[in-house]
């Protein structure tokens, strides 16, 4: 599993807030999709996960356009471009859901990814990562293809779980 025994009660925390903003308040009846959702957001409480991509030289890429260019220079085929995919529309998902501000903030400064659409470069990432079918992502896939169709609504529910998050006492 890719997470410690220290992150299980994150976790846990994480899946009880996706499934109530998902299933209770905006009516999505999808426990694959709100697994991967959960699992997001745990994954991503650390900054070495969400800035895990590099470049060929070995630096750490910020910017999604450094991901996007990393990813068209590896070959179509392989594990690695559907990783690199998967990663590119989990990265715009968290920013765009969690944390819209940032993203904000972004397009006043002067960087490659202001010239970028977030929910495009999203969708079209988890697409293509979706097209991976054989196994081992038999069953990811469908859920990638959907977290595709459906980015927008992800995303405000990631604001929403982020919104009840902020409410609760820690």
């Amino acid at each position: 599993m890719w997470y410690n025994d220290a992150d299980k009660p994150l976790r846990h925390y994480f899946s009880g807030l996706t499934e109530q903003t998902f299933m209770a308040d905006l009516g999505v009846a999808d426990p694959p999709l709100i697994d991967y959702l959960s699992t997001l957001l745990s994954r991503f409480v650390h900054i070495d996960t969400i800035y895990r991509l590099r470049s060929g030289a070995g630096q750490r890429l910020v910017e999604v356009a450094d991901m996007l260019m990393e990813a068209e220079a590896v070959p179509p085929q392989g594990r690695t471009s559907r990783e690199m995919h998967r990663h590119i529309g989990d990265f715009t998902l968290f920013w765009t859901g969690v944390y819209p501000d940032i993203l904000k903030n972004l397009r006043t400064s002067i960087c490659k990814d202001q010239f970028l659409n977030y929910c495009e470069q999203g969708k079209r990432s988890y697409w293509i990562a979706s097209t991976f079918e054989d196994e081992p992502f038999q069953e990811e896939s469908p859920v990638l293809r959907r977290l595709s169709e459906r980015f927008e609504l992800c995303a405000y529910g990631l604001t929403k779980v982020r919104e009840e998050w902020a409410r609760k006492p820690h």
